[in-house]
Protein backbone atom coordinates (compact mmCIF):
# COMPACT_ATOMS: atom_id res chain seq x y z
CA UNK A 1 0.00 0.00 0.00
CA UNK A 2 1.10 3.57 -0.51
CA UNK A 3 3.15 5.89 1.71
CA UNK A 4 5.04 9.04 2.59
CA UNK A 5 8.07 9.92 0.45
CA UNK A 6 11.30 8.57 1.87
CA UNK A 7 14.64 9.94 0.73
CA UNK A 8 16.92 7.43 2.45
CA UNK A 9 19.08 5.34 0.14
CA UNK A 10 17.25 2.23 -1.01
CA UNK A 11 13.91 3.39 0.38
CA UNK A 12 10.77 3.00 -1.70
CA UNK A 13 8.18 5.80 -1.85
CA UNK A 14 4.69 6.29 -0.50
CA UNK A 15 4.28 4.06 2.53
CA UNK A 16 1.26 4.90 4.64
CA UNK A 17 1.94 6.53 7.98
CA UNK A 18 3.66 3.69 9.85
CA UNK A 19 1.20 3.47 12.72
CA UNK A 20 -1.62 2.70 10.28
CA UNK A 21 -0.11 -0.70 9.37
CA UNK A 22 -0.43 -1.91 12.96
CA UNK A 23 -4.01 -0.59 13.08
CA UNK A 24 -4.78 -2.26 9.75
CA UNK A 25 -3.40 -5.61 10.91
CA UNK A 26 -5.44 -5.40 14.11
CA UNK A 27 -8.78 -4.61 12.48
CA UNK A 28 -8.82 -5.96 8.93
CA UNK A 29 -9.88 -9.51 9.83
CA UNK A 30 -12.99 -8.37 11.71
CA UNK A 31 -13.86 -4.74 10.85
CA UNK A 32 -17.16 -4.58 8.96
CA UNK A 33 -15.73 -2.58 6.05
CA UNK A 34 -12.93 -5.06 5.29
CA UNK A 35 -15.20 -8.08 5.80
CA UNK A 36 -17.89 -6.66 3.53
CA UNK A 37 -15.38 -5.67 0.88
CA UNK A 38 -13.90 -9.18 0.83
CA UNK A 39 -17.36 -10.69 0.31
CA UNK A 40 -17.92 -8.41 -2.69
CA UNK A 41 -14.46 -9.11 -4.08
CA UNK A 42 -14.91 -12.86 -3.68
CA UNK A 43 -17.99 -12.67 -5.89
CA UNK A 44 -16.02 -10.87 -8.60
CA UNK A 45 -13.04 -13.21 -8.25
CA UNK A 46 -15.10 -16.37 -8.68
CA UNK A 47 -16.38 -15.13 -12.03
CA UNK A 48 -13.00 -13.73 -13.08
CA UNK A 49 -11.14 -16.98 -12.46
CA UNK A 50 -13.79 -18.91 -14.38
CA UNK A 51 -13.36 -16.53 -17.33
CA UNK A 52 -9.61 -17.15 -17.65
CA UNK A 53 -10.15 -20.45 -19.49
CA UNK A 54 -7.19 -22.18 -17.87
CA UNK A 55 -6.46 -25.88 -18.42
CA UNK A 56 -8.52 -28.20 -16.26
CA UNK A 57 -7.16 -28.27 -12.70
CA UNK A 58 -4.76 -25.34 -13.27
CA UNK A 59 -4.65 -22.61 -10.66
CA UNK A 60 -4.18 -19.03 -11.88
CA UNK A 61 -1.12 -17.05 -10.84
CA UNK A 62 -2.39 -13.98 -9.00
CA UNK A 63 -0.43 -10.86 -8.03
CA UNK A 64 -1.80 -8.53 -5.36
CA UNK A 65 -0.17 -5.13 -5.89
CA UNK A 66 0.01 -3.27 -2.59
CA UNK A 67 -0.76 -6.38 -0.56
CA UNK A 68 -0.63 -4.53 2.76
CA UNK A 69 -0.72 -6.70 5.87
CA UNK A 70 -2.04 -9.79 4.12
CA UNK A 71 -5.78 -10.30 4.63
CA UNK A 72 -6.50 -9.93 0.92
CA UNK A 73 -3.66 -12.32 0.06
CA UNK A 74 -5.24 -14.96 2.27
CA UNK A 75 -8.51 -14.47 0.40
CA UNK A 76 -6.79 -14.60 -3.01
CA UNK A 77 -5.00 -17.82 -2.09
CA UNK A 78 -8.39 -19.57 -2.19
CA UNK A 79 -8.65 -18.71 -5.88
CA UNK A 80 -5.11 -19.36 -7.10
CA UNK A 81 -1.37 -19.17 -6.53
CA UNK A 82 -1.25 -15.78 -4.78
CA UNK A 83 1.79 -13.50 -4.64
CA UNK A 84 2.08 -10.09 -3.03
CA UNK A 85 4.20 -6.98 -3.48
CA UNK A 86 4.30 -3.88 -1.28
CA UNK A 87 6.57 -0.90 -0.72
CA UNK A 88 6.53 -1.32 3.07
CA UNK A 89 8.71 -3.74 5.00
CA UNK A 90 6.37 -3.23 7.96
CA UNK A 91 3.44 -4.49 5.88
CA UNK A 92 5.44 -7.42 4.51
CA UNK A 93 6.47 -8.33 8.05
CA UNK A 94 2.81 -8.67 9.01
CA UNK A 95 2.24 -10.84 5.91
CA UNK A 96 5.06 -13.17 6.95
CA UNK A 97 3.62 -13.39 10.47
CA UNK A 98 0.48 -14.78 8.81
CA UNK A 99 2.60 -17.44 7.09
CA UNK A 100 2.47 -15.73 3.69
CA UNK A 101 5.91 -16.26 2.17
CA UNK A 102 5.30 -15.29 -1.48
CA UNK A 103 5.69 -11.57 -0.85
CA UNK A 104 8.30 -9.17 -2.18
CA UNK A 105 9.20 -5.54 -1.69
CA UNK A 106 8.62 -3.31 -4.67
CA UNK A 107 6.73 -0.31 -6.01
CA UNK A 108 3.64 -0.56 -8.21
CA UNK A 109 5.35 1.61 -10.82
CA UNK A 110 8.31 -0.79 -11.05
CA UNK A 111 7.11 -4.30 -10.26
CA UNK A 112 9.90 -6.84 -9.54
CA UNK A 113 8.45 -9.51 -11.85
CA UNK A 114 9.03 -10.70 -15.41
CA UNK A 115 6.75 -9.79 -18.32
CA UNK A 116 3.60 -11.89 -18.68
CA UNK A 117 4.02 -13.64 -15.31
CA UNK A 118 0.43 -13.58 -14.01
CA UNK A 119 -3.09 -14.48 -15.06
CA UNK A 120 -4.73 -11.97 -12.71
CA UNK A 121 -3.52 -8.78 -11.04
CA UNK A 122 -5.41 -7.11 -8.22
CA UNK A 123 -4.93 -3.61 -6.82
CA UNK A 124 -7.33 -3.20 -3.92
CA UNK A 125 -7.35 0.38 -2.63
CA UNK A 126 -3.88 0.96 -4.08
CA UNK A 127 -4.01 2.94 -7.36
CA UNK A 128 -5.21 6.06 -5.54
CA UNK A 129 -1.89 6.13 -3.67
CA UNK A 130 0.28 6.41 -6.76
CA UNK A 131 1.83 9.69 -7.85
CA UNK A 132 1.81 8.28 -11.37
CA UNK A 133 -1.21 6.01 -11.69
CA UNK A 134 -0.56 5.62 -15.43
CA UNK A 135 2.86 4.09 -14.72
CA UNK A 136 1.40 1.73 -12.13
CA UNK A 137 -1.37 0.57 -14.46
CA UNK A 138 1.14 0.09 -17.29
CA UNK A 139 3.24 -2.13 -15.02
CA UNK A 140 0.21 -4.21 -14.10
CA UNK A 141 -0.46 -4.69 -17.80
CA UNK A 142 3.19 -5.64 -18.42
CA UNK A 143 3.21 -8.49 -15.91
CA UNK A 144 -0.14 -9.89 -17.12
CA UNK A 145 -0.26 -12.73 -19.63
CA UNK A 146 -2.15 -12.06 -22.88
CA UNK A 147 -5.84 -11.95 -22.07
CA UNK A 148 -5.12 -11.63 -18.35
CA UNK A 149 -7.41 -9.63 -16.11
CA UNK A 150 -6.97 -6.76 -13.67
CA UNK A 151 -9.33 -6.18 -10.73
CA UNK A 152 -9.21 -2.69 -9.23
CA UNK A 153 -10.95 -1.32 -6.15
CA UNK A 154 -10.54 2.41 -5.43
CA UNK A 155 -12.16 5.16 -3.34
CA UNK A 156 -14.72 7.27 -5.20
CA UNK A 157 -15.38 11.02 -5.45
CA UNK A 158 -12.92 13.65 -4.26
CA UNK A 159 -15.69 15.42 -2.37
CA UNK A 160 -15.81 12.38 -0.06
CA UNK A 161 -12.23 13.10 1.04
CA UNK A 162 -11.67 12.26 4.70
CA UNK A 163 -9.11 11.63 7.43
CA UNK A 164 -8.39 8.15 6.06
CA UNK A 165 -7.37 9.66 2.73
CA UNK A 166 -4.87 11.88 4.55
CA UNK A 167 -3.30 9.23 6.79
CA UNK A 168 -3.10 6.78 3.87
CA UNK A 169 -1.46 9.42 1.64
CA UNK A 170 -4.04 9.15 -1.10
CA UNK A 171 -3.36 11.27 -4.15
CA UNK A 172 -6.91 11.19 -5.48
CA UNK A 173 -10.34 9.56 -5.40
CA UNK A 174 -11.89 8.50 -8.71
CA UNK A 175 -15.12 8.87 -10.59
CA UNK A 176 -15.87 5.92 -12.86
CA UNK A 177 -15.16 7.93 -16.04
CA UNK A 178 -11.76 8.99 -14.62
CA UNK A 179 -10.86 5.43 -13.64
CA UNK A 180 -12.04 4.00 -16.95
CA UNK A 181 -10.00 6.57 -18.90
CA UNK A 182 -6.82 5.82 -16.93
CA UNK A 183 -7.20 2.07 -17.39
CA UNK A 184 -7.93 2.28 -21.10
CA UNK A 185 -4.97 4.61 -21.65
CA UNK A 186 -2.75 1.92 -20.10
CA UNK A 187 -3.80 -0.61 -22.74
CA UNK A 188 -6.69 -2.44 -21.11
CA UNK A 189 -10.22 -3.07 -22.29
CA UNK A 190 -12.72 -2.36 -19.51
CA UNK A 191 -15.15 -5.25 -19.02
CA UNK A 192 -17.03 -4.01 -15.95
CA UNK A 193 -17.10 -0.80 -13.94
CA UNK A 194 -19.44 0.05 -11.06
CA UNK A 195 -19.60 1.91 -7.80
CA UNK A 196 -19.77 -0.03 -4.53
CA UNK A 197 -20.74 0.63 -0.91
CA UNK A 198 -23.90 2.54 -1.67
CA UNK A 199 -25.28 1.00 1.54
CA UNK A 200 -23.23 3.26 3.82
CA UNK A 201 -22.77 6.18 1.45
CA UNK A 202 -25.00 8.56 3.43
CA UNK A 203 -23.61 7.81 6.92
CA UNK A 204 -19.99 7.95 5.70
CA UNK A 205 -20.64 11.29 4.00
CA UNK A 206 -22.29 12.60 7.18
CA UNK A 207 -19.41 11.41 9.37
CA UNK A 208 -16.82 13.07 7.16
CA UNK A 209 -18.73 16.32 7.04
CA UNK A 210 -18.93 16.19 10.86
CA UNK A 211 -15.17 15.62 11.12
CA UNK A 212 -14.52 18.59 8.87
CA UNK A 213 -16.86 20.80 10.88
CA UNK A 214 -15.49 19.80 14.30
CA UNK A 215 -11.81 19.26 13.40
CA UNK A 216 -11.95 15.71 14.77
CA UNK A 217 -8.96 13.76 13.45
CA UNK A 218 -8.57 10.18 14.73
CA UNK A 219 -5.32 8.30 14.05
CA UNK A 220 -7.29 6.27 11.51
CA UNK A 221 -10.96 6.08 10.60
CA UNK A 222 -10.62 2.33 11.08
CA UNK A 223 -10.61 2.85 14.86
CA UNK A 224 -13.93 4.78 14.71
CA UNK A 225 -16.12 1.72 15.09
CA UNK A 226 -18.48 -0.22 17.33
CA UNK A 227 -16.95 -3.74 17.37
CA UNK A 228 -20.21 -5.33 18.53
CA UNK A 229 -21.81 -4.23 15.24
CA UNK A 230 -19.08 -5.57 12.95
CA UNK A 231 -21.00 -8.74 12.11
CA UNK A 232 -24.25 -6.98 11.23
CA UNK A 233 -22.63 -4.12 9.32
CA UNK A 234 -20.29 -6.45 7.46
CA UNK A 235 -23.19 -8.59 6.28
CA UNK A 236 -25.12 -5.49 5.18
CA UNK A 237 -22.20 -4.17 3.18
CA UNK A 238 -21.31 -7.60 1.80
CA UNK A 239 -24.90 -8.15 0.67
CA UNK A 240 -24.19 -5.75 -2.18
CA UNK A 241 -22.42 -8.71 -3.81
CA UNK A 242 -25.88 -10.08 -4.68
CA UNK A 243 -26.89 -6.87 -6.48
CA UNK A 244 -23.52 -6.48 -8.17
CA UNK A 245 -23.82 -9.87 -9.84
CA UNK A 246 -26.44 -8.34 -12.13
CA UNK A 247 -26.48 -4.56 -11.74
CA UNK A 248 -24.10 -1.63 -11.64
CA UNK A 249 -24.59 0.84 -8.81
CA UNK A 250 -24.89 4.54 -9.75
CA UNK A 251 -23.26 5.83 -6.55
CA UNK A 252 -20.98 4.57 -3.82
CA UNK A 253 -18.05 5.25 -1.52
CA UNK A 254 -15.82 3.07 -3.72
CA UNK A 255 -15.51 1.93 -7.33
CA UNK A 256 -14.71 -1.48 -8.81
CA UNK A 257 -13.32 -2.09 -12.28
CA UNK A 258 -12.48 -5.27 -14.18
CA UNK A 259 -10.27 -4.96 -17.25
CA UNK A 260 -8.63 -7.29 -19.77
CA UNK A 261 -5.17 -6.96 -21.26
CA UNK A 262 -5.44 -6.44 -25.00
CA UNK A 263 -2.84 -6.01 -27.75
Amino acid sequence: MASEIEQAEGALPREMQRHTYAILRRVEDSHWWFAGRRRILESFLARLVASLNLPSGARPRILDVGCGTGANLEMLARFGDAHGVDVSEDALGFCRERGLSDVRRGAAESLPFEDESFDLVTALDVVEHLDDDAAGLAEMRRVLKPGGRALLFVPAFNWLWGVQDDVSHHRRRYTLPQLRAAVEAAGFRVERATYANATFFAPILAARLLMRATGLRPASENVVNVPALNGVLGRLFGAEAVWLRRFNLPLGVSAILVARKVD
